[in-house]
């Protein structure tokens, strides 16, 4: 949208979207939104029309989280509003850039009562950054500027934006403000070189990589460190493919909360290095001095927890703090991360048991190596919130990153397929494939229409147990009987079919590498019905490794 095309509000509100960048978004609009519609109309921005506006807020989160740009999704006033509200809380607590826009009845005369009206920026307070009505045409370049500056600063999250009726409608030739690119302040010298003493006087340093440190330039820089240094790695769920897991260093993913192999490793380290550290991911130790020491490196200072109190703090760009450290560092011949490598050969020698058991149904072990073996080194695999997502962070090596896409601080089911169709957006040529339970997928299957609609080639893994499986593993751990978590399933094969989609059965286990490999050659959207066998997580997350001594 030209300048000389902006005549009222709505379209200033689209030019300063325009301006931000924005190149898609997400929604289902209403009748609040039809000048903020006719002018997108006219915009180099894609629509993208949704069947439910909880998956257009999960697709626009997708797309922040994968560029690092604010994504954006659109809804009209009162029960449009109150649908975004999971999605936007999984935007915040994951950290995720994000912006909402929803329409509102005409502020200053309505004919039409208290119709559909909540006040929709007192809900989004609590759940966003930033929330605000707009209340004249005059204040939109400014607000929009704040909302998206505000969005995609550390920590990003999302910001909502009302726009009126007749707000959306008043003459204006305003024109938008130009974004201005920060450059994000480097680290205190003074606590670098505190770092590298605490690092070189230590003897078994470790990493830990959070959710924080996905970030694009910080890959590079992590890299360079452990090169230089070769203290061993350790990620958690939301921090997998930061550096590649299948490098020497890796020694295993914080997949649970407690009692795994790679738990004894992080409570046999006397210096845990936490890049990105973010609290609202569920904590992978105790990270206390009383445990032993942290160093928190981070763009912002750490809140006070109970879980996490860091000996020292490196705030600034993560990038530059790695680039900083790597400068200053010299390896030191007495670390000694023995006991480490022989947590992660436990680690590893756990999950290859059962990783080609012929046994039906599938065998969580099977599905996850199946999976790394056959979808590409660069694809992306998208996790809805199930059982499943315990057995692929802590069996599936991400290799490059954001390469596996799950959730760790919402952790809310039916975010997978529209997060899958977001990626896929994005980046059309690579292989995306969303792993799903049949509890998460029917939260928004409705969007098998969005993917067919939009002629995306994505294949979609339903891993049916007829029932809420994580929840039943918790009951049964608790001692209780089993009740309330089971259901019936539709014929999925069938159901794929009447969106226009291809649906495929998985009678046994060795059809499933031959149906994937089959999908990720064919066009389409592709459905496939996984029968999956989940007495496994009793074998192994409640016998096996309730028996894990780590011998400190």
């Amino acid at each position: 949208m030209t300048i000389n095309q902006i005549k009222n509000a709505a379209d200033l509100f689209i030019a300063a979207l325009e301006a931000e960048g924005v190149q898609y978004i997400f929604g289902v609009p209403g009748e609040e939104n039809l000048d903020f519609m006719e002018a997108l109309r006219q915009s180099k921005i894609k629509f993208i029309v949704c069947r439910h506006e909880q998956a257009a807020v999960f697709m626009a989160a997708t797309m922040g989280r994968l560029t690092g740009k604010a994504g954006v999704a659109l809804s009209t006033l009162g029960p449009g509003a109150t649908n975004m509200v999971t999605a936007i809380a999984h935007a915040q607590l994951g950290g995720m850039p994000l912006i909402v826009v929803t329409g509102q009845k005409p502020v200053k005369k309505s004919k039409q009562g208290r119709f559909q009206i909540i006040d929709v920026v007192a809900m989004m307070s609590p759940l966003t950054k930033f929330s605000y009505s707009i209340n004249s045409a005059e204040r939109i370049p400014s607000l929009v500027r704040q909302a998206f500056k505000l969005a995609e600063s550390e920590r990003p999250g999302a910001a909502h934006l009302e726009l009126p009726e007749d707000i959306a409608a008043e003459p204006t030739s305003l024109k938008p403000i130009t974004p201005v690119a920060v450059r994000r302040p480097g680290p205190d010298p003074e606590a670098i070189a505190k770092a590298v003493k605490m690092i070189s006087q230590a003897s078994r340093p470790i990493v830990l990589v959070g959710n924080g440190a996905n970030r694009k330039r910080v890959r590079k820089h992590l890299q360079k460190f452990v090169d230089k240094t070769k203290i061993p790695f350790v990620t958690t769920q939301m921090g997998k493919g930061v550096l590649d897991e299948t490098s020497p260093n890796y020694i295993g993913n914080t997949a649970l909360s407690s009692g795994d192999y790679v738990h004894c490793a992080l409570q046999k380290a006397d210096l845990i290095i936490t890049l990105g550290h973010d609290i609202t991911e569920k904590p992978p130790v105790i990270l206390t001095p009383h445990e032993r020491k942290v160093i928190h490196i981070n763009f912002y200072e750490s809140e006070v927890d109970n879980v996490y109190v860091p000996a020292l703090e490196v705030i600034g760009d993560i990038a530059h703090s790695l680039w900083a450290l790597t400068q200053k560092i010299k390896p030191n011949k007495k670390w000694d991360w023995s006991y480490f490598y022989q947590m992660r050969d436990k680690l590893l020698k756990s999950t290859s048991v059962k990783a080609d058991s012929k046994s039906w149904p599938f065998k969580p072990q099977r599905l996850v190596s199946d999976l790394r073996k056959i979808i590409p080194a660069s694809g992306i695999l998208c996790l809805d919130n199930g059982m499943y997502k315990l057995w692929v962070a802590r069996s599936y090596p991400a290799i490059e990153q954001n390469t596996v896409l799950l959730d760790n601080a919402l952790a809310t089911m039916g975010a997978g397929l529209p997060s899958a169709m977001a990626a896929k957006i994005l980046y059309p040529k690579k292989e995306v494939v969303a792993l799903v339970g049949d509890g998460g997928f029917m939260m928004n299957s409705q969007e098998l229409e969005t993917a067919v609609r939009l002629k995306l080639n994505l294949t979609v893994i339903i891993l049916t147990d007829y029932g809420y499986g994580m929840i039943k593993w918790k009951q049964k751990g608790a001692g209780y009987k089993n009740y309330g978590l089971e259901f019936s399933n539709p014929n999925f094969v069938k159901y794929a079919e009447a969106y226009g989609a291809k649906g495929y059965k998985i009678k046994r286990a060795a059809d499933f590498s031959v149906i994937l490999k089959k999908c990720l050659k064919l066009k389409g959207v592709k459905l496939i019905d996984c029968p999956i066998d989940y007495s496994e997580n009793e074998l192994v997350f409640n016998k096996e490794l309730k028996e894990i001594k780590c011998d400190l």
